[in-house]
């Protein structure tokens, strides 16, 4: 019997020393990204004092900025032709509109089935496309699509990879700064980062230059909401007077265009456009901006954020190379991604009267 008594107190302490030493382990993976000296706490650090925009966090488009492997095959995702899930370190994107994939060395798979192309998946058409097809392209994106990113080194020691970061995806402390010492100091509001500024989130949402709008194949060239803000009417607000940056972006309307243009919302009501369902962004924030594929000749698969219609009909949106948009969104765009059948000088005819086209009077 104590020899019995003698084995189970052993096992006992083992187990309660491995259960440490990988609870240990875990803390320092999940909890700081880098190990115990890392500044970074981790976006599940944040859920126990802010649970409600944790939540909104995680189904948004951020946290799929960059996807583990492990992860990313419990998702409804394909992979590129003659790959399997052992093949992959992780997947770009994967959410709303396109997915690229790292082999095991963090080089971008631009082959499948051993021929160029056919390595980005569209999900909004459940189509393969070409990105960069056959080309030796690594991955350098990571300042925008993980979180704590630092541009030396390479992760993982994949040396397909350019740098370094603490977590993949876009996390809490992406906007609001490492958070270790905000939370190991009881949520001291002074050690995290409150940032409301267009600025911040023009750190990504950016392409070239703020002062450009670059476009390419006849559309506003993807995450560009920034340059668009910056040449809009409304660039003196901040992103944040109308969107919760925690949502994802159709969920995340804070403050309706009817609370500042209520003469035109008076207008607009009982016309003939408001009738059939037609709201503000349909005409003033029309896809004109492409990020996986164009679903018509006027229509991209992203919303531009340049609100202002010009009603010209000669006007052109573009520079006469294509490589620029200019500062406002013209009747083909605005107009004729619904009335496929007609022309901007049929949409001229109606444009500058369009709000309360048809109204019926009292």
């Amino acid at each position: 019997m104590k020899g019995a008594r003698l084995i189970v107190l052993i096992g006992v302490v083992a187990v309660t020393f491995l259960a440490g030493v990988l609870g240990a382990s875990f803390f320092s993976r999940t909890a700081s990204g880098q190990g115990a000296a890392s500044p970074y706490a981790g976006s599940e650090a944040c859920f126990q004092c802010h649970p409600d925009q944790y939540n909104a966090w995680k189904v948004s488009g951020h946290p799929y900025m960059l996807i583990p492997a492990e992860r990313a095959k419990n998702m409804p995702l394909p992979l590129p032709a003659g790959y399997s899930w052992e093949d992959i370190s992780y997947v770009v994107g994967g959410y709303k509109w396109k997915a690229r994939y790292l082999d095991r060395k963090g080089f971008i798979i631009t082959t499948a089935a051993g021929r160029p192309g056919k390595n980005q998946y569209n999900l909004m058409t459940g189509a393969w496309a070409d990105y960069e097809a056959g080309k030796v392209k690594k991955y350098d994106c990571g300042r925008c699509h993980t979180t704590g990113y630092s541009p030396e080194g390479s992760q993982g020691g994949l040396p397909g990879i350019v740098g370094t970061w603490a977590y993949p995806g876009v996390g809490c402390e992406s906007c609001h700064g490492p958070g270790q010492a905000h939370v190991a100091a009881g949520g001291d509001k002074k050690l995290i980062t409150t940032d409301r500024s267009s600025g911040l989130c023009g750190n990504c949402h950016i392409r070239g230059r703020a002062t450009t709008i670059p476009a390419k194949d006849g559309f506003i060239q993807h995450h560009e909401q920034y340059n668009e803000h910056v040449a809009s009417p409304h660039r003196k607000l901040a992103c944040v007077d109308c969107h919760d940056p925690h949502k994802k972006a159709e969920f995340s309307i804070r403050t309706t265009c009817a609370s500042c243009h209520s003469a035109a919302q008076a207008a607009f009501a009982g016309s003939t456009m408001q009738r059939v369902g037609v709201t503000c962004v349909d005409c003033h924030m029309p896809m004109a901006t492409k990020s996986a594929v164009s679903l018509g000749p006027y229509k991209g698969d992203v919303k531009t954020h340049l609100f202002l219609i010009k009603t010209d009909p000669e006007a052109k949106m573009f520079t006469a190379d294509g490589a620029f948009a200019k500062y406002y969104v013209t009747l083909d765009f605005a107009c004729l991604q619904c009335h496929q059948d007609k022309t901007v000088k049929w949409a001229a005819q109606y444009a500058k009267g369009v709000h309360s086209l048809g109204k019926r009077k009292k």
